[in-house]
């Protein structure tokens, strides 16, 4: 049962703050029990990260250097991401050939993408793969011209008014509806390259995320941001009268857009990397509704919809805010990269593989769910 709230009054608020903090090294003994848990962690990670790493080399990757190429360069990208970010480098024979094959989707316009129906995710996604890979500067202009190219279909961009609910936003395509999983890949990109935290498109991009929180605020002036008020996100902002009755997995009785975990996670890591500190109203929220909601066996508010794409969002939200542990909504502190690195242990395949059964947004394709996972794993390491 999904629990309610009221984040502002919490005392478990205060706990959860301080988990944000810096938190003096204690010494224990290498024999001492926490140690020896974290080890044992840590081996089981990098033994399935091995494992899906393996999978991706021998049985994912096509003789172009493509994953799943038929749905254009975006599994690739994330792939070859997932490798770098695990300790693979640049040069490694299934990363090498991944970059090769990505740099054959640049265009002139400085996009990297294939037909052009998801232009902005397939750029944003492979400008995170070439960033990975751009310790000695060898992307320096391919990124450049790319992010001139993202920014530049950036909703509202020297068009729209920033009152514009939709303003700062990102779209598969570029153009049309704007939603928060797109505008995560924004911020997430334009953060792979070290921009400022300062620049327009994401602060732009910010105005968007803190209109995808069900928070009512001075960052919220839609319609929605009261009638849940639970400090979690969701997918899209409309912008015509909505029917609640037409889908309870959506809206609520009242006309609210409920929150979901994917959504929740990507709003709280893009505000992060928006330059938002504990200290802002809506990272409070966002965190708090973290608390209440803590799961890792499935997507809050989606079951098993996602739930890769989940994972990854998961692990990078509680790394970037520096959270060693979560206080679920029963008071219980749970170790969220023990519980992480348990969970998808036990849901790998033998191959070295993961998949859903539940095929929504692609996730039973098992190249896009292991670079999901490989992902989530990346920012479960030890610290």
């Amino acid at each position: 049962m999904i629990r309610r709230r009221k984040f502002h009054h919490s005392r478990r608020f205060i706990v959860l703050l301080g988990l944000l903090s810096v938190i003096p090294n204690v010494t224990r003994g290498e024999d001492s029990p926490a140690a020896s848990a974290t080890e044992s962690t840590e081996s089981k990670r990098r033994e399935i990260v091995e494992s899906g790493l393996a999978y991706l080399a021998k049985e994912g990757q096509d003789d172009k250097g493509m994953f799943s190429s038929r749905v254009g360069p975006g599994v690739t990208a994330l792939a070859v991401t997932a490798a770098l970010k695990n300790g693979r480098s640049r040069d490694d024979a299934m990363v090498a050939k991944g970059l090769q094959a990505l740099e054959s989707f640049v265009h002139p316009d400085g996009g990297i993408y294939g037909n052009g129906r998801l232009r902005n995710y397939e750029t944003c996604v492979a400008m995170v793969a070439f960033s990975e890979a751009n310790s000695d500067g060898k992307y320096n202009e391919l990124l450049a011209k790319a992010k001139d190219f993202v920014t530049g279909v950036q909703y509202g961009q020297a068009e729209r008014d920033p009152s514009d609910p939709w303003y700062g936003g990102a779209s598969y395509g570029g153009n049309g509806r704007p939603d928060l999983s797109n505008t995560g890949y924004l911020i997430e990109a334009l953060h792979s390259m070290e921009t400022s935290s300062s620049d327009p498109a994401i602060q732009a991009a910010l105005a968007f995320v803190s209109r995808s929180q069900n928070l009512k605020s001075e960052h919220n002036d839609t319609q929605f941001a009261d009638k849940i008020d639970d400090g979690g996100f969701y997918y899209e902002i409309p912008t015509e009268k909505i029917d609640p009755s037409t889908s309870a997995e959506r809206y609520s009785p009242n006309g609210g857009l409920r929150s979901y975990g994917s959504m929740s996670y990507t709003g709280l890591k893009s505000m992060i990397y928006a330059g938002l500190t504990s200290s802002d109203p809506r990272v409070k929220a966002a965190i708090q509704w973290v608390s209440d909601h803590y799961d890792v066996t499935s997507n809050p508010g989606m079951g098993s919809a996602g739930l890769y794409y989940y994972y990854n969002t998961f692990a990078v939200a509680l790394d970037v805010t520096g959270m060693k542990t979560v206080q679920d909504a029963d008071g219980n502190s749970h170790d969220w990269r023990k519980d992480l690195v348990s969970e998808l242990a036990k849901r790998q395949n033998d191959d070295g593989s993961w998949s859903n059964t539940n095929n929504r947004w692609f996730e039973n394709d098992k190249n896009l769910a292991t670079s999901f996972a490989l992902l989530a794993l990346s920012h479960a390491a030890s610290k």
